[in-house]
């Protein structure tokens, strides 16, 4: 046997390969759990049953732009073995570095007690017992499974409610009257007049600071280093591109073809878009799958703050550190007055992530600073910088789309508090894309 046959012995083949990518996934699963929750189930239920097949676009758009922002934040965690924002410390300073731990806490903070009123509200439809109950319940078993069992508790549940969620939406393709033919012009960008919100919700539910910010702490409790930069890819493509894919098609098409902007866009109401499936079961089996999305999408959004916080004091990101462990039981139970929040469940699902669509331009530009500075020894190559500039210039103009959607209808204290994150968000955004092209001339 030769030298080049001793090579190809050795080496693993294609489904080998494939085959030890799908075996080590777990933390983009996670990312995909939460963004395929019940927010963006409401986003895209009431896009498609206002506007048609017309944001079609937006749907499609979001799952590649949520897989290259994971991509770019794999990279950053990979290259670096360090959470984000150790590093945004290190070579930003720690004002930049507490701005963003702001921005993410409260874009998973406000996601958080809205996520836990979803899942209460379905428990007590499911079962007859008091949502207020629900949420103090929901709480103590998510304190106890994180502060108990930490991350691998997590990551494994994530990985079986996301597939069985995405499954039963899947389904429901086969029988509703999708009109293909017609749902092909969505694919060509238009925002029809009042879609900004919606637009900015469906697009948030992949691309949103949450997300973006826990990658580099999935991958340091899984022990990923730069040698695994293949699984990690395998990783993201698998859960974000391809299940969170399919999910947010199957969900937008049912719903664009079935609900019309007359049906009351509620859990119940957006449940009839699964009728052809399984009749007068319809509202059951659509409530069981936004309780699963939303138990995932719970335990997931409850990781980040702790992870952020953690980070910036200096302590420990796994159980292993007490008062990280305490960090994880503090925000489950704080979830618990989500339960206790009056109004409609759906329009404040699609608030809650147009509101972390505001925060996400800083984060996205945070992250190509440092894959273009010398925090990594590989910078990012020209073809990824242009998808990231692109989704930034994206993200910035839904967000910018919805803020004067909200000013427009007048100014509150909740649409104060939005425009006036905004405001400082972009601020910081414009300031650090300045900041970056500065330094660029000097070395120039």
């Amino acid at each position: 046997m030769g030298m080049a046959d001793n090579v190809a012995a050795d080496s693993p083949g294609l489904t080998e390969r494939i085959e030890g990518y799908a075996a080590g996934m777990g933390p983009s699963w996670i990312a995909g759990a939460i963004a395929a929750g019940p927010a963006t189930i409401a986003s895209l239920v009431t896009g498609g049953a206002t506007f048609g097949y017309s944001l079609l676009w937006v749907v499609v758009l979001s799952a590649g732009a949520g897989s290259l922002v994971q991509y770019l934040s794999m990279r950053l965690g990979l290259l670096t073995e360090r959470g984000i924002v150790a590093v945004v410390e290190e070579h930003l300073g720690p004002t930049w570095a507490w701005l963003l731990v702001a921005d993410a806490v409260i874009a998973a903070g406000v996601a958080q007690l809205v996520i836990m009123k979803t899942v209460a509200t379905v428990s007590a439809t499911v079962t007859g017992v008091d949502a207020r109950l629900w949420g103090v319940a929901w709480a103590l078993v998510l304190a106890l499974g994180l502060a108990g069992r930490g991350y691998r508790f997590l990551e494994l549940a994530a990985k079986a409610l996301v597939s069985l969620v995405v499954a039963a939406f899947v389904a429901s393709l086969f029988v509703a009257p999708v009109d293909y033919s017609t749902a092909a012009s969505g694919l060509f960008p238009t925002v029809p007049p009042g879609s900004a919100l919606v637009a900015a919700g469906i697009l948030g539910g992949a691309v949103h600071i949450t997300l973006i910010t826990m990658q580099s702490y999935t991958m340091r409790s899984r022990g990923w280093t730069s040698e695994d930069y293949g699984t990690a890819a395998f990783d993201i493509g698998a859960s974000m591109f391809v299940a969170f894919g399919v999910y947010s098609l199957a969900i937008f098409l049912v719903a664009a073809s079935v609900l019309t902007p007359d049906d009351p866009l509620t859990a119940v109401g957006a449940a009839q878009a699964l009728g052809p499936l399984v009749g007068a079961n319809a509202r059951w089996l659509f409530l069981l799958g936004l309780w699963g999305a939303a138990v995932s999408t719970l335990g997931g959004n409850t990781i980040v703050p702790p992870f952020l916080v953690a980070d910036k004091l200096g302590w420990g990101t796994t159980i292993e550190d007490t008062r990280y462990r305490w960090l994880l039981v503090v925000a489950a139970l704080l979830s618990a007055p989500g339960a206790f929040v009056g109004g409609a469940v759906i329009g404040q699902l699609v608030l809650v992530l147009a509101v972390g669509t505001v925060g996400t331009p800083f984060v996205i530009a945070v992250v190509l600073y440092l894959l273009n500075s010398e925090a990594v020894a590989d910078r990012n190559s020209p073809l990824a910088n242009v998808g990231g500039v692109a989704l930034l210039l994206v993200t910035g103009a839904l967000a910018a789309n919805f803020v004067r959607e909200q000013v427009t209808g007048g100014i509150d204290p909740l649409t104060g508090f939005v425009l006036a994150f905004a405001v400082a968000l972009g601020t910081a955004t414009v300031g650090l894309c300045g900041k970056y092209v500065l330094e660029e001339v000097e070395v120039g």
